[in-house]
């Protein structure tokens, strides 16, 4: 059936979103290692064959104007990449910052906007930092106006719905509710951007440093949260 393998990745996924802060502390380090050494192939130019190839494979042959699929899939792509918006996700920061207020979780309610703040500051000097041209090969099917690496749309999709997303899961105590809020909240950060490689937006590479930046950036902030919790300065879960 096709219910018994997305049991088996629940199943799977339940039994490791419970890290402890070395496991959570090794993941931020690996997230660290993989985005430096995109950054390091991408300056000195080793990826550009790579992220053409992509690029293109995404378009009809022999028209880089016109991406694969219907005119609906585009549009749909407009939609899924607007998920990964500063305006988006700024309404949404707020929106669960006012939530953990309202539930008297003071403490976690701040650390949320600390979090998504910080993660906002990282990628725009890191754009500032690399300042890569966006990609020239196609017309761009999304208004932009920032340097292209990391892809501000994938680290802060990675930074906002992870972060929120691991701190949601420390108030449940069923291990398949904490399994699809982390589940659903990688799915969201991944489709976000293949959208914006898609849309012509973006080098595959700047969304892999983004994805690698902003996960290492989210789970840092988890390995955190555990921290001060353990010491009383953000509340507790339930789980």
């Amino acid at each position: 059936m096709v219910t018994a393998p997305i049991s088996r990745f629940l199943r799977w996924l339940s039994g490791h979103i419970e890290l402890g802060l070395a496991g959570l502390l090794a993941l931020v380090a690996s997230g660290v290692w993989i985005f430096a050494a995109i950054a390091e192939e991408m300056v000195e130019g080793e990826t550009h064959a790579f992220d053409e190839n992509l690029l293109l494979a995404l378009r009809a042959p022999g028209n880089p104007a016109d991406p694969l699929g219907p005119p609906w899939v585009e549009e749909l792509a407009r939609d899924v990449t607007a998920l990964g918006g500063t305006g988006f996700l700024t309404f949404l920061t707020i929106a669960a910052v006012g939530f953990l207020w309202l539930q008297r979780r003071h403490g976690t309610a701040l650390f949320v906007l600390a979090s998504v703040g910080s993660g906002m500051i990282l990628s725009s000097t890191a754009k500032l930092l690399f300042d890569r041209p966006r990609p020239d090969l196609v017309p761009h099917g999304s208004y932009v106006y920032t340097a292209s690496f990391p892809s501000g749309h994938s680290l802060m999709a990675a930074v906002t719905y992870l972060t929120l997303a691991v701190l949601l899961a420390r108030g449940f105590a069923e291990a398949r509710l904490k399994a699809y809020v982390i589940g659903l909240a990688v799915f969201v950060t991944l489709a976000v951007g293949v959208s914006r490689v898609y849309l012509g937006v973006h080098w595959p590479t700047d969304v892999a440093a983004g994805w690698a930046a902003g996960a290492a950036w989210a789970l840092g902030c988890a390995a955190l949260a555990r921290y001060l919790s353990q010491r009383g300065a953000i509340e507790e879960g339930e789980g």
